[in-house]
């Protein structure tokens, strides 16, 4: 059977994404930090290992206890919901030490072995918005324009040796830097002066028709690693495919 590797499996995008390949026939090496407090139920074809992606130590034991995978999914990663003048930037450095360099590190491990075998797919989970500004999201969208940026090199650097390497821009969803759990996690500590230009936007946000659920990522990670011709930047959910829809219509204009 093939083989996939996600880390974040623990929840949202990651989850679905398991349940996914598991349905489709793979064998899933689901990652996350506390492996323990998972949901997932147990399946024959279902391997949990614990990972921290900060943790080189613990990628090359992960790595290893997973042995040969045909396809890495990079959707470990935190969110950061302020404006730049109330950021914390240990903080800071604490997410692009998740979501950039966590996702590199990730990358540069299964890297070896998919050369060997010429074969493999990588799939980054990246979002929506950086194609579009907005608000109290600075530090967030910087760290994924980041992961645009070197996906879209990788892929240059690896198509010699059969690997694909692909992007999943999600829009809005519970498990996004818009999530309130997201916010918590990473700290807010908005100035006072900003205080009701971002709960405003938050109720905006929060109150928004088009959203983006689990299952349309995992639907787009399927799509990624399953069809060769898959275009290298993939939407994911309703408003990211508006956002990507209007980004290109001003684009051509």
């Amino acid at each position: 059977m093939p083989s996939i590797l996600i880390t974040g499996a623990s929840t949202g995008f990651g989850l679905a994404t398991a349940h996914l390949f598991l349905a489709q026939g793979w064998d899933v090496i689901a990652t996350m930090r506390a492996p323990a407090a998972n949901a997932m139920a147990a399946h024959e074809r279902l391997h949990i290992l614990p990972l921290d992606v900060t943790d080189q130590t613990s990628i090359a034991q992960a790595v290893a206890d997973a042995g040969a995978v045909d396809a890495l999914v990079n959707n470990a990663g935190v969110g950061m919901l302020n404006v730049l003048e109330g950021v914390d930037m240990a903080k800071a450095r604490e997410l692009f030490e998740t979501n950039v360099l966590g996702t590199m590190a990730m990358t540069q491990a299964v890297l070896p072995g998919m050369r060997a075998r010429r074969a493999g797919v990588i799939v980054n989970i990246s979002s929506s918005v950086t194609l579009r500004p907005f608000p109290a999201l600075s530090v967030y969208s910087a760290s994924k324009a980041a992961i645009n940026a070197f996906t879209e090199s990788l892929a240059l650097e690896t198509a010699q040796f059969g690997i694909r390497t692909r992007l999943v821009l999600p829009g809005s969803a519970p498990t996004t830097a818009f999530g309130k759990n997201a916010v918590a996690r990473m700290g807010m500590d908005v100035p006072a002066s900003y205080e009701a230009f971002v709960q405003d936007y938050l109720a905006t946000m929060r109150s928004a028709t088009e959203k983006t659920q689990p299952d349309d990522v995992a639907q787009a990670v399927w799509r990624a690693v399953s069809d060769p011709n898959a275009p290298m930047r993939m939407p994911a959910g309703a408003d990211a495919k508006t956002i990507v829809s209007q980004s290109t219509s001003r684009t051509s204009n």
